[in-house]
């Protein structure tokens, strides 16, 4: 079971019109999403998740946060 308590939160920053946070999903909590959470496309990436969805996986956000852009592991970094 993967170990919940390892998703990253990254200090809060903004624009003139919005506040943005990244969230970081462990690897092995990745591996226990359903299918029909990743892209139609076989990219193997999360697909934009509905406030639902992501709370449903352990995501703690405040009111009104949208999941809105989805990225690729850096391939350098490692998960230690």
């Amino acid at each position: 079971m993967a170990d919940w308590s390892r998703i990253i939160y990254s200090d809060r920053y903004s624009d003139d019109h919005y506040e943005y946070r990244h969230v970081i999903l462990p690897k092995q909590m990745l591996k226990l999403l359903p299918k029909s959470y990743f892209a139609p496309d076989d990219s193997g990436l999360l697909r934009i998740l509905a406030e639902h969805e992501w709370r449903g996986v352990g995501i703690t956000q405040s009111l009104g946060w949208e999941h809105f852009e989805v990225h690729a592991p850096e391939p350098h970094i490692r998960e230690s």
